[in-house]
């Protein structure tokens, strides 16, 4: 690892702390995080030719503090400016209630009057540390655009009222729900990119499981914090096999196993199996179960289906959510055949719960295996046509012309 690399990553893990100790002393979560974001900025640009200083977290502060100080002058504030001056004559230190000042972020960033995309940006602004631009680039959209919706996430966590601490017992499980909702839908952008070129994003299911394992360390207690965890290491670790040398996109069922990451394996059956031991049992330790499931199996056919359905049966039952229902019909078809999954598809269908393309691919995958081939097709030309990830669309686009050039033959 060059120095810049290693400076970059410091500052990853630093920026939540410098952040949570600023917001802490100073309260302004906005103005907190832009000083925030500047002290990274010139850490960034000075650390890598003059060394890492002794205190980095130290260092990072004062430049801050500093910063906070100036936009106190500028709002020509008495009062703010004799309360700063006093607060900044004291040499900031390294913050002592980190944990809770991180965890506290989390929650502040997940708040729940955000909509998800709004909570996901401002994570990954206060949280990893990344610039606007970052993550412009990681959701295809204009920098000016996401600037925006940064923007108004914070005013809607100021206008809110929210105080910077861990909510309180009544409220503590429903709002963790959220925290834990942010980083799963950061890993699911970063593994299957919605749009774009590109299969993938391998820079930010990185970014999520790093935060998966931060709040891993700050509740290690927490049998869902375990499960999120597992279950992205468990999803990421098959990322060497998800690909062929072209970038094409290879199904789970084609993939070469001896190119998952077994120490991603090994880490993430652990936690999982922590996770299940937890109570009460919740659905990130259950879909942890199912990829261990997945993981364990040496090849596609010593997939223990049955034990996946049983999972993915209680998952239907306690999330009632449309996917879970997606993901029980593709096991009800290996364990009872394909009319049996299709049978469960049509109901989803008639519910209009999920408008997706998955559903049109799934459809065509149990139509190919009853042999309806020119059901198949058409489904998998509805299924390319509903996808902006480029390799998906030509994956599904190139099965719909295989079936196709056999019914030629």
């Amino acid at each position: 690892m060059n120095r810049e690399t290693g400076v970059e990553s410091l500052l990853r893990g630093l920026a939540p702390q410098a952040l949570g100790a600023v917001v802490r002393r100073y309260g302004r979560f906005a103005d907190a995080e832009d000083a925030v974001q500047e002290a990274l900025a010139a850490a960034a640009a000075q650390w890598p030719a003059d060394g890492v200083p002794d205190n980095p977290l130290g260092w990072l502060l004062r430049v801050a503090s500093r910063r906070m100080a100036d936009l106190a002058r500028s709002a020509g504030s008495r009062r703010r400016r004799e309360n700063l001056a006093a607060s900044s004559s004291r040499e900031p230190s390294d913050p002592a209630p980190g944990r809770d000042d991180t965890l506290a972020l989390f929650f502040m960033c997940c708040h729940p009057a955000l909509s998800p995309v709004s909570a996901v940006a401002l994570t990954l602004r206060a949280l990893g540390g990344l610039t606007t631009r970052e993550i412009a680039a990681a959701f295809l959209v204009p920098e000016a655009t996401m600037a925006q919706r940064i923007s108004r996430a914070k005013r809607t966590v100021a206008e809110s009222g929210a105080r910077f601490a861990v909510p309180d017992e009544g409220t503590y499980a429903e709002r963790l729900a959220l925290v834990l909702r942010v980083v799963y839908l950061v890993f699911n952008e970063g593994y299957a990119t919605s749009a774009g070129p590109d299969l993938d994003r391998t820079d930010l299911a990185a970014e999520a499981i790093r935060l998966g394992r931060l709040l891993h360390e700050l509740l290690p207690d927490q049998p869902e914090a375990s499960g999120l965890l597992a279950l992205m290491l468990l999803t990421e670790a098959r990322r060497p096999a998800r690909t062929a040398a072209d970038g094409a996109l290879v199904p789970l069922a084609g993939q070469d196993r001896a190119r998952w990451d077994r120490s991603l394996i090994t880490e993430g059956t652990g936690l999982a199996t922590t996770a299940l031991e937890g109570e009460p049992v919740g659905e990130y330790a259950l879909q942890a179960a199912v990829a261990a499931l997945h993981d364990a199996a040496p090849r596609e056919e010593d997939t223990d289906w049955e034990r996946i359905l049983a999972l993915y049966s209680v998952l239907d039952g306690m999330t009632d959510n449309p996917v879970m229902r997606l993901n029980r019909a593709v096991a009800v078809s290996m364990v009872e055949g394909p009319d049996a999954g299709l049978a469960l598809l049509d109901d989803l269908s008639a519910s209009g719960q999920l408008r997706s393309h998955r559903v049109h691919a799934v459809r065509a995958h149990l139509l190919e295996r009853t042999g309806d081939t020119d059901g198949a097709r058409a489904e998998y030309a509805a299924a390319a046509a509903g996808t902006d990830n480029l390799r998906e669309r030509d994956y599904l686009t190139a099965k719909a012309a295989a079936l196709a050039h056999a019914d030629d033959g």
